[in-house]
């Protein structure tokens, strides 16, 4: 997983490869049908709506907004390892039960648990070590609290991997270079979804990691079986 990608972007890299798209990441993701909509899917398929929920690798905050519109009363955590990304979602409007903290979830500096939910939305696939890291995120919930796993996963689909390399290669690698000047980033984006865990092996994984009750679900529209949401309970 630590491996240099064809792309040369290795994923302990990524952090500071959003670090410099941030500022076009908002602009990049609305063009995106149906990417706010299925972060906040997946946010009432966690099933969780407080008190205390958390949001890891939250990003420039969409994954936060989500959260926050199942769950308006709760206190949310929102962490990322991009000090950019969260530079740009401290920069916008919530309530004070909202924080940001700057950790990758490998350290985790300053979030302290029990949760009662976590959200991790285009998390997994960007890590070193996906399994170690769904414990490590296992043990700052309370026993029967939940995660949501919102993710890329085309691994078990020729379909799915079809429309991916087709929508990448026609419109995400083109509009990120034109956007940014620099289409790095959205080449690592293809390879890692075609890389990553399929569906089963994702379930899989957050067995291995000590979760209970697992199951996955995907979004409607055009990422119908290349987005899923993975969820599962802390015994």
């Amino acid at each position: 997983m630590n491996a240099m990608a064809k792309d040369g972007l290795p994923r302990t890299a990524v952090p500071s490869a959003f670090d410099t798209e941030a500022r076009w990441y908002d602009r990049l993701v609305a063009a995106n049908p149906g990417y706010h909509e299925h972060l906040r899917l997946s946010a009432r398929r966690l099933g969780v709506t407080g008190p205390r929920l958390l949001d890891a690798g939250c990003g420039t905050g969409a994954s936060t907004a989500a959260l926050l519109s199942v769950a308006p009363d709760a206190r949310i955590t929102a962490f990322d390892a991009s000090g950019e990304m969260l530079t740009r979602a401290r920069a916008k409007d919530w309530p004070s039960s909202v924080e940001f903290v700057h950790t990758p979830v490998e350290e985790l500096a300053e979030v302290r648990g029990p949760f009662d939910g976590i959200l991790a939305a285009y998390l997994l696939r960007n890590l070193t070590d996906p399994t170690g890291q769904l414990r490590r995120l296992r043990g700052l919930l309370h026993s029967g609290g939940r995660i949501a796993v919102h993710e890329y996963s085309v691994q078990d689909s020729r379909r799915a991997r079809r429309v991916w390399n087709a929508v990448c290669s026609g419109v995400i690698i083109p509009l990120g270079k034109i956007t940014t000047g620099d289409a790095t980033l959205y080449r690592h984006l293809r390879r890692s979804v075609l890389e990553f865990d399929g569906i089963t092996a994702l379930c899989r994984r957050l067995t291995d990691a000590g979760f209970v009750d697992v199951r996955a679900e995907t979004v409607p529209g055009w990422q119908r079986g290349i987005v899923h949401t993975v969820t599962g309970t802390a015994p």
